[in-house]
């Protein structure tokens, strides 16, 4: 990629408008520093310097896109609760629209709390509902994504599903079929419960864990994973898939070409928000026409830089941009 090139797809990024779907939640830390072991039980003591709140799952997502300079749309479903109105404030903090996120009675506001001492984390408390939404709760969000479909212009969908139970079988068939019909791309970030469900997407975006899981191929060998991948497009139609395979970069397919992407040399802190910064780059790039070789290197690229702060952090754009000129650029 030319330097000139990488800087024009970057500008390009401001353009796009990203409806992101799924399970927003709210990360918490409390940090500090262990200096003892509890004389109660054989656990560390955290002596609390610090309380954050930050967006989470589907939010950080959309944090990440605005990040990269994108206009992210939510659309989700959180409780009628006060962890739902510190969220609203989180939104509101960063200028990001929470106009079609639904307030529901019956679900609680998922918060994932994590305890961190000394720059490690050493214990997550998680506050969260994992049924799936109720018929009438999801035909009024399915209502409320068509509706912002209509009336916006959006390059790229995004699934970023936690397992929470805001995206529902039925959801997923009638949004992407929605979707296919206007002519907009669909990226995914599954997870198990409807790893199979997502047919004829544009990107499937799984890790080799989940692939492993949604294949139930536990000794799934990386050597031959565009194998796989034909299996895994034979049980579900989609045009690319992309996995990400940890310490061994990432791999990308469309069925005709195929690229493994090594990863790069990393001092990791923290894999929290590694792979909502993938798919947050990967979605653009995708919305902007680059290749898929080149979304690969691009989203690989973002996965390590988020990995060497603690916590779920987006991934900046100016020290991407860098990044990419610096690596990628010939």
């Amino acid at each position: 990629m030319k330097k000139e090139y990488l800087r024009y797809k970057f500008k390009e990024f401001d353009r796009v408008k990203a409806l992101v779907i799924g399970d927003v939640m709210i990360d918490s830390y409390f940090l500090g520093k262990v200096h003892r072991i509890s004389p109660e039980a054989p656990v560390p003591i955290i002596s609390v310097d610090k309380k954050e709140h930050r967006l989470g799952g589907a939010a950080n997502v959309a944090l990440n896109l605005k990040s990269l300079g994108a206009t992210p749309i939510v659309c989700s479903v959180v409780g009628n609760d006060s962890n739902a109105q510190l969220l609203m404030q989180l939104f509101e903090k960063e200028s990001i629209a929470t106009d079609n996120i639904l307030l529901d009675e019956s679900r609680v506001t998922t918060v994932k709390t994590r305890m961190i001492g000394n720059n490690t984390q050493l214990l997550r408390v998680d506050e969260e509902i994992t049924d799936n939404i109720n018929t009438d709760i999801e035909q009024k969000l399915i209502e409320t994504i068509k509706n912002t479909i209509e009336n916006s212009e959006i390059k790229v969908i995004i699934f970023e599903d936690y397992d929470k139970g805001v995206i529902t079988p039925n959801l997923i068939t009638e949004i992407v079929d929605f979707a296919n019909k206007k002519g907009i791309p669909t990226t995914v970030d599954p997870k198990k419960n409807n790893f199979l469900n997502y047919k004829n997407v544009t990107l499937f975006k799984p890790n080799l864990k989940e692939l492993k899981e949604g294949l139930k191929e536990d000794d799934l060998d990386i050597k031959n994973i565009d194998d796989y991948l034909i299996k895994l497009n034979d049980l579900l139609p989609h045009n690319i898939s992309f996995v990400t395979l940890s310490e061994q970069g990432v791999f990308i397919t469309d069925f005709n070409e195929k690229h493994h992407i090594p990863a790069h040399l990393r001092n990791i802190a923290d894999v929290s928000g590694a792979g909502d910064s993938v798919i947050s780059v990967a979605s653009l790039a995708l919305a902007v026409d680059m290749s898929i070789k080149e979304i690969a290197e691009l989203a690989n690229l973002a996965g390590g830089l988020v990995c060497e702060k603690v916590g779920v952090v987006p991934i900046e754009k100016n020290i991407l941009l860098s990044e990419a000129i610096e690596k990628l650029a010939d």
